[in-house]
């Protein structure tokens, strides 16, 4: 596919959510036109007053339960590309496809609306999660994973367990086959489709904070993550859970980047792309 280049107009789902607002600032940066998608107007209009300066190139729709089908069947009409970046991230769901569900649907009903809808969209960008390459394969030292690797893992646990699977193991999951059901559509659909897909998948995600946020609700899971870590407890926290196991991580400016380039470059089309900075 040829690249997606500004002012060209690009749907970002999950537009008030940590790096969706990110991810649209970039667009909007690079002169690209952005759509956000948002549940309700409070959030859009906030989103409106944090773009004013970039004027009418920023608008927003309202799409109230991104896993509905048909969800995005208007949304997606004169968009020349998606940057799809709403996904449930939970650590309680005690049903795991309280988590996997909605993750899985979300994908494939943008797929599915912009299939039948976006005819003008050239590329979907999807963000992933480095859960999705994760795996148990055997390894000297410090395991090293890259585009090529799936993880198998964390399905067969929750295949497996259930309810009883580790909560990051239901995250996990419902992230792999939220991306494995992105890859399976385009290859059953590539004779009927006109776009091609791209995914991102960032690490544990840090950086400053640009979205709505007047509560520790609407955190992310990382950033609740070190908030968590850093602010008073009694008892304190222990000294080894603030020192280790040392996790991978990304800025979330460089994982919104990431999502522009992606539009960018023709040879990003049908490629998976790590985003982390090591450990």
């Amino acid at each position: 596919m040829p690249a997606v280049l500004p002012p060209a107009k690009v749907l970002v789902t999950g537009a008030s959510g940590f790096v969706g607002a990110w991810v649209a600032k970039v667009l909007l940066d690079r002169g690209f036109t952005v759509i956000g998608t948002v549940r309700s107007d409070p959030r859009g209009e906030y989103l409106k007053t944090l773009f004013q300066q970039y004027e009418t190139r920023f608008s927003y729709v309202i799409v109230p339960d991104v896993g509905k089908n048909g969800a995005f069947d208007e949304a997606v009409v004169g968009i020349d590309a998606v940057a799809h970046v709403a996904s449930p991230v939970s650590m309680s769901a005690g049903d795991p496809q309280e988590i996997i569900g909605p993750a899985v649907n979300g994908t494939m009903s943008i797929l599915e609306s912009v299939k039948a809808h976006g005819t003008s969209v050239q590329r979907i960008v999807i963000t992933s999660s480095r859960a999705s390459v994760l795996n148990d394969k055997p390894q000297a030292g410090w395991p090293t994973f890259d585009e090529t690797d799936w993880n198998d893992v964390s399905p067969r646990e929750v295949e497996l367990k259930g309810k009883d699977a580790e909560p990051m193991h239901k995250y996990r999951a419902s992230k792999v086959l939220a991306e494995r059901a992105a890859w399976d559509f385009v290859e059953k659909n590539k004779e009927n489709i006109t776009f091609d897909l791209v995914t991102v998948l960032p690490s544990f995600v840090f950086g400053p904070i640009i979205h709505e946020v007047n509560s520790l609700a609407p955190l992310n899971f990382s950033i609740q993550l070190f908030h968590d870590y850093t602010t008073h407890h009694d008892p304190p926290t222990p000294a080894g859970k603030l020192t280790g196991p040392p996790m991978d991580m990304v800025d979330v400016r460089d994982t919104a980047l990431i999502h522009a380039l992606a539009l960018e470059k023709p040879e990003a089309g049908g490629e998976r792309f790590i985003a982390s900075a090591g450990v």
